[in-house]
C-alpha cells in the first residue's frame, strides 16, 4: 500500500512541475497554427464541424498516472466554450510528458455529444502524433511509434474519424513509457 501511495504522490509531483513551468503557458493561436501546418490535419480543418484545442496537457506517472489540461472548443472559428481534460491510468508506466491535443468533430452529433457537459473517451481511443519524420499511435492504452521518412516522401499516418472524432497530438517534451489502461474525461462549459 505504501508503494501505491508513493507512486501516486510522485505522479502528482511530476504533473505539478509541468504546470508550474512558465515556458509552457497556454497559447491557443500558436497551437492551432501548429496543427494547421500539418498535412495530416489540413483536411480536418476544412471539413470538420468543429474542434477542441488543448495547448498544454501534462501527464506523468509511476504505476498510477494522470494527465490534465484545459482547452477551448471552436465552431466556425468562434469559441463556444471551455473544456478541461482529466485522465487517470493504472499499469506499467514511468515518466512525464507534455503535449498539445486537438479533437476534430465530424458532425453536429459528435460536437453535441462532446459539449453535453461531461464526456468520456473509452480506452480504445487513439491519437495520431503530428511530427515530422515519425508516425505514432498514442492512446489511453499506451503508445507505439515507428520512424519513417515522414511527409517529405508522401508517407503519412492515415487518420479517420472514430465515433465521429479524430484526435491528433503534438509532443512538446518529456519522456513517458506507458503500457497502462485508463480513459479521458472532459468537462465542457459553454461561454
Amino acid at each position: 500500500m505504501n508503494n501505491l501511495r508513493f507512486s501516486f504522490l510522485l505522479a502528482v509531483m511530476i504533473m505539478l512541475v509541468f504546470f508550474s513551468t512558465s515556458a509552457w503557458a497556454d497559447n491557443y493561436a500558436k497551437t492551432i497554427e501548429v496543427f494547421q501546418k500539418s498535412p495530416q490535419t489540413q483536411s480536418f480543418f476544412k471539413n470538420s464541424y468543429g474542434y477542441a484545442v488543448f495547448p498544454m496537457i501534462g501527464k506523468g506517472g509511476i504505476i498510477i498516472g494522470g494527465a490534465y489540461g484545459k482547452g477551448q472548443v471552436y465552431r466556425e472559428e468562434k469559441i463556444t466554450g471551455t473544456v478541461s481534460l482529466v485522465k487517470a491510468t493504472i499499469g506499467l508506466q514511468l515518466g512525464g510528458q507534455a503535449f498539445s491535443e486537438i479533437i476534430f468533430f465530424q458532425d453536429k452529433r459528435a460536437f453535441d455529444e462532446f459539449t453535453s457537459g461531461e464526456f468520456e473517451l473509452d480506452a480504445a481511443a487513439s491519437a495520431a502524433v503530428v511530427t515530422s519524420g515519425a508516425q505514432a499511435k498514442a492512446g489511453t492504452e499506451g503508445t507505439t511509434a515507428s520512424a519513417s521518412a515522414g511527409p517529405a516522401t508522401g508517407v503519412q499516418a492515415e487518420t479517420k474519424y472514430r465515433k465521429g472524432m479524430a484526435i491528433f497530438v503534438h509532443i512538446k517534451g518529456g519522456l513517458m513509457f506507458e503500457a497502462a489502461v485508463g480513459g479521458q474525461k472532459f468537462t465542457y462549459q459553454a461561454i
